[in-house]
């Protein structure tokens, strides 16, 4: 990986997003949030951010941490923030959540954990966003992964403020009619710069790179690539636009959600395209499971983000099953079929990199069983399709027993990450050569391999 170095909080934001998706999944399985309750209650609000916080942005910023350095050809700059940033996000996040559950009632606590977890959120993924952004700059020229990234950092800078004046507004320490007028409208933006800018956009961008890494498929700047930058781009920009407009109460917002829709349905076709190429065009003849997982999940992007373009889907029950789709299709099976690959290269690297050239080694395929974890990837894909069709059609029951095999095959491939850090399906007699030092689970190792 040129220009970059091993990450040593990264294995830590992996595990901590890990054991938040599990909880998720644990929190739909036992009727906790949506479908069971209103799409706004606060027990859906918990469910939200232990999935958007805890799963995917822990599971981004970790993903960043590691490969923005190899997106720009240049170290880190302010590593060391990444272990009190991981600390502030957990215990912002923690705070958060008992805000919510004091704002269902549910339990005694304080209202003020809520604005008090949101300044820990925004200062946590400030320090992320700062390290990373001067890590961009200095590296100007940015090469066009980089720059979905610059993106997804902004988008980012907006959603996470967007939140506190929510969590202010919602605890009553804010008066005034504008941030109630945020609550009431903006929900919807702050859900669209979230997901779609700081998530998908950031996602969209490493993965070119992370693709061709592993396609062995020329890293070329296509035209349609840069254009899907600008489509990208020009739909995040037009959701922040909706912001004034929700602020003054003036009209304008479901015309600019509209365009924007068509310009990110014009964005993922583009990308789609661009993902097609660099398979047909990859030196690697025997495509892994990675890839393989990953087509799903683009397929999940593209339908959810085809039918959202349709202002009557868009604005109904059905839009909850397209959301579903958007997190648990897209999102998360990307998360979870790069994990997959990105968690076995880094152990490989971490224990065998040292050794290399003095010692017979493994190769990064030795340390996962595609085959095992391939039933996985299909249950989890299946499960999730079928929970999207179960919230079509308002079947809960159904619902909730898709989760629960979604759950499953969840901790079925997180079972394959751990065999991958444990070395367990590495042949016996290369496992361990002298001067091989066992990877902890998820904690950094302080004689780490640069």
């Amino acid at each position: 990986m040129q220009g970059g170095t091993l990450s040593r909080w990264t294995m830590s934001y992996f595990a901590a997003a890990c054991l938040m998706f599990v909880l998720g999944q644990g929190m739909m399985l036992a009727g906790y949030g949506y479908p069971a309750a209103a799409a706004s209650a606060p027990e859906t609000l918990v469910l939200v951010h232990v999935i958007a916080i805890g799963w995917l942005s822990l599971l981004m910023v970790g993903a960043l941490l590691q490969f923005v350095p190899v997106l720009v050809a240049r170290s880190l700059v302010g590593g060391q923030l990444a272990a009190p940033a991981l600390v502030l996000l957990l215990v912002g996040l923690l705070c958060l959540v008992a805000g919510f559950v004091a704002l269902s009632g549910a339990l005694d606590l304080a209202l003020g954990l809520l604005p008090f977890g949101a300044a820990l959120l925004v200062l946590g993924f400030g320090l992320i966003a700062a390290v990373l952004t001067v890590t961009l700059i200095a590296a100007r020229p940015l090469p066009l992964p980089a720059s979905f990234v610059a993106v997804g950092l902004v988008s980012l800078l907006g959603t996470i403020l967007l939140g506190a004046v929510f969590s202010f507004a919602l605890s009553g320490l804010t008066g005034g009619t504008w941030p109630l007028r945020l609550v009431t409208g903006g929900v919807p933006l702050h859900a669209m710069l979230g997901l779609g800018g700081w998530l998908s956009l950031t996602a969209v961008g490493v993965s070119y790179r992370l693709l061709a890494m592993f396609l062995l498929a020329p890293e070329v700047e296509r035209p349609t690539s840069r254009a899907v930058w600008w489509a990208g781009s020009l739909a995040i920009a037009l959701v922040a636009g909706c912001v004034p407009l929700v602020v003054f109460a003036l009209p304008g917002t479901e015309m600019l959600v509209s365009v924007a829709m068509a310009f990110a349905l014009v964005a993922v076709l583009l990308y789609g395209g661009d993902v097609v190429k660099l398979y047909r065009t990859r030196k690697r003849k025997q495509v892994e499971l990675n890839i393989h997982a990953s087509f799903a999940a683009f397929a999940a992007l593209t339908l959810s983000v085809l039918f959202f373009n349709l202002p009557e889907l868009r604005a109904c029950e059905v839009s909850a099953a397209l959301v579903y789709l958007f997190v648990f299709g897209w999102l998360s099976g990307l998360g979870l079929a790069q994990l997959y690959k990105i968690i076995a290269f880094l152990t490989w690297l971490e224990t065998y990199g040292p050794v290399l050239g003095r010692v017979p080694v493994p190769r990064v395929q030795d340390l996962v069983d595609e085959r095992q974890a391939r039933l996985w990837f299909w249950l989890y894909y299946g499960s999730v399709a079928a929970a999207g069709l179960a919230l079509f059609a308002g079947a809960g029951l159904f619902f909730r027993a898709c989760v629960f095999l979604q759950l499953i095959a969840t901790l079925g491939v997180m079972r394959e990450f751990v065999r991958a850090r444990r070395l367990s399906s590495v042949p016996a007699a290369l496992r361990v050569p002298p001067g091989v030092i066992r990877p902890n689970l998820f904690l950094p190792m302080f004689t780490l391999w640069r």
